[in-house]
């Protein structure tokens, strides 16, 4: 990890243990201490374990697009890719890291550079458009209930989602209107120049020409492998489910009953799309308030909830940059793809 990269996990680590240092300076200490003593750490396990699942089922999907004729990729390699996406989606704004860090590491072992990047560019397709789809979902499930309740954080919400929208119709362009995208992005691009000059403007639209071109080669891919788009696609919503779920079995630790998993995970899908419009790495700030707002009405002890929002936080946030760290440190010492043999 550079210089740079260590700076940037310290800085976050901060900026966490100030939030909670601020978050419960009004707390009764004692009453914290209490509440830490009665977890139901069980409950605690098992949310830790849907995290870890999370993560286990993201593998299986970098597998997928890595898997040949005869190649894969061992497991435990491609287990590091999401990990070291975690690390690095939580020290970079707006989680621009991840792809790039992504790269290395399947170049690492021993990933060809152009393959390594069309597999993390149909990952990526795929993943935008899961989350499209759980967000359409949650929003005719729990959209009503969140503006009527939080008016300035359902209009986040909208943003998010204008975003993911925005993000998959540039997307389907690409795959279906290709020439008209290209002209259409060129058009920008030109526009752009009366601002920024020539020069810049040169690069930007070689730049974008170069990437609409890529994208464009994959979607063919895509397209023509309908099997394992498919097979990707269900496992990215299993992903999903697992990781929204997480909060659901924090609150089941904090002793805290009435609570309606789907409801649960309907406002940890709130959460991911409000903190997705925060360029502060890992939405600082933007997650903690979030979170207190929206599960304040299952919780109504200030301790339960501040405890809550911390291993929430240390769940969902702080052991992906850990384990991020780890798999960083582990370079696998045997590159290449494992070839399998034929039978017979």
């Amino acid at each position: 990890m550079s210089r740079r990269n260590k700076i940037a996990v310290f800085i976050m680590l901060m900026i966490g243990v100030a939030i909670f240092i601020y978050e419960s300076r009004d707390l009764n200490f004692k009453q914290l201490q209490q509440t830490i003593l009665q977890l139901h750490w069980g409950w605690l396990l098992v949310a830790l374990a849907f995290m870890l699942g999370s993560w286990v089922v993201e593998t299986f999907v970098v597998q997928i697009f890595i898997k040949g004729e005869h190649d894969r990729l061992p497991f435990w390699q491609a287990f590091r890719v999401p990990l070291v996406e975690q690390l690095f989606n939580a020290i970079t704004p707006f989680s621009s890291g991840g792809q790039p860090a992504q790269l290395v590491a399947l170049m690492q072992s021993g990933i060809e550079g152009g393959r390594a990047s069309s597999v993390l560019l149909m990952k990526f397709i795929v993943y935008q458009f899961m989350v499209l789809v759980n967000f359409i979902l949650t929003i005719f499930i729990g959209f009503d209930q969140v503006s009527k309740r939080f008016g300035a954080l359902a209009i986040f919400i909208v943003f998010g989602f204008i975003i993911h929208v925005v993000v998959i119709v540039g997307l389907l362009l690409v795959m279906y209107y290709y020439k008209f995208t290209k002209r259409l992005v060129n058009l920008g691009t030109r526009f752009a120049g009366i601002f920024v000059g020539k020069k810049r403007q040169q690069t930007w639209q070689a730049q974008l020409d170069e990437k609409i071109d890529t994208f464009y080669a994959e979607s063919l891919a895509l397209k023509g492998d309908k099997r394992r788009v498919i097979k990707a696609g269900l496992l990215t919503l299993g992903q999903l489910m697992l990781y929204y779920a997480v909060p659901f079995f924090v609150l089941l630790s904090l002793g805290v009953t009435g609570v309606n998993l789907v409801e649960v995970m309907v406002l940890h899908v709130m959460i991911v799309m409000i903190v997705s419009l925060f360029p502060i790495p890992g939405g600082a700030g933007g997650a903690e308030y979030s979170f207190k707002t929206l599960f304040a009405t299952y919780v109504a002890s200030p301790s339960k909830l501040i405890l809550g929002m911390l291993l929430w936080r240390l769940l969902t946030y702080y052991l992906g940059m850990l384990l991020g760290i780890v798999a960083l440190a582990l370079v696998p010492k045997k590159t290449g793809a494992v070839t399998e043999k034929k039978v017979g």
